[in-house]
């Protein structure tokens, strides 16, 4: 069978470890890569062991026939533009987060793939997290029962030591602290929860710390509401000091989790004390936390056998109704229904 040929925007850190899974994904081959400065673009392409054709004109790469597939890795105020150019082009799609900073952009995104039928995933690599599909398998073996508060939180600080600072501080290209990193954490509230939040209350802070100059509040917490009457918590801050920590604490009428804790007695029968699972945790920068592999193989799945991914544009687009709801509802103080955008 000849390989799908694989295109990708943006030659960052983040598409360095898209390139590593897809050549470890025996059917498809790297024919292209888009960047602005075309020397860099080629080094990094060396870099990556790939010989391949270069481009700094991403419309262009658009129009190869060999592309079957884009992964759109560049700052987030480009994701729109060139996501719906990949849509209308036909290509299948690796679009990394936030899918849009805003309301109408996302709207775009989502007309645009829903018009081509193209294949689609969003970068919540977490779900692909050992700790993430542990807590999962539980949740699908009824260890917990009926899910009926969550928390997920996402503390990073996320300052000048990383490349992406430089503009990640930027409100038009950051967009919030939810939308630039935070936003894993609103979805696996939604993956655990397994319901779609019908309303929001969110409130957002600064420490003013000359550490962390962002032009936006780095830090919020968001309430939630869900359909069938579960509440839910989600805090995220890009300016804390400290090491990266992901929270997870799911509370079910059959027993708890804690991170990599589970209490359940309902499962094991005597139980005195919460159990620790040995697992790979959330983590920063690592593949081994950030398991994009298994997300690469998922999407060339998709496209072979004509699937639609439980993570696609369609699913993405409720996780970042919820982000933009809480935003809106920290600007102007009060609670926010979803969803936003009308079918």
């Amino acid at each position: 069978m000849e390989k799908l040929g694989v295109g990708i925007v943006g030659p960052g850190w983040v598409a360095g470890e898209h390139a590593k899974a897809y050549l470890r994904n025996p059917h498809v081959k790297i024919v292209a890569v888009c960047g602005r400065d075309e020397a860099r673009t080629r080094e990094k392409v060396k870099g990556w062991g790939i010989d391949c054709t270069v481009y700094t004109d991403y419309a262009e790469m658009m129009r190869n026939p060999d592309i079957n597939i884009v992964s759109i890795c560049t700052p987030n105020d480009l994701h729109v533009e060139q996501a719906v150019l990949a849509a209308k082009s036909g290509k299948n799609m690796y679009l990394e987060k936030p899918i849009a900073l805003d309301l109408e952009g996302l709207r775009k995104v989502r007309d645009a793939v829903r018009k081509s039928g193209v294949k689609t995933i969003v970068g919540f690599v977490l779900r692909w997290n050992p700790l993430f599909m542990t807590i999962k398998q539980l949740i699908e073996d009824k260890a917990l029962g009926r899910i009926f508060y969550g928390e997920v939180d996402y503390f990073h600080g996320i300052g000048p030591w990383y490349k992406q600072y430089e503009w990640n501080v930027r409100r038009a290209v950051g967009g919030s602290s939810l939308l630039s990193a935070g936003c894993h954490a609103i979805d696996g509230l939604r993956w655990f929860v397994r319901d779609e939040a019908v309303e929001v209350e969110s409130y957002s802070t600064h420490s003013h710390s000359k550490n962390f100059e962002y032009e936006y509040d780095p830090t919020s917490v968001t309430i939630l509401k869900f359909r069938g009457g579960s509440i839910g918590k989600v805090a995220s801050s890009l300016e804390c000091v400290q090491p990266y920590i992901f929270n997870v604490m799911l509370l079910g009428d059959k027993g708890t989790i804690r991170n990599n804790q589970l209490y359940s007695p309902s499962k094991f029968p005597g139980q005195t004390g919460f159990a620790t699972i040995p697992t790979i945790l959330p983590d920063s920068g690592d593949v081994t936390h950030h398991p994009f592999q298994g997300e690469i193989d998922h999407l060339v799945d998709c496209v072979l056998n004509n699937r639609e991914s439980h993570v696609n544009i369609e699913d993405a687009v409720k996780t970042h109704e919820i982000i933009l709801a809480a935003d809106m509802s920290a600007a102007q103080g009060r609670p926010v229904k979803l969803p936003l955008l009308a079918d």
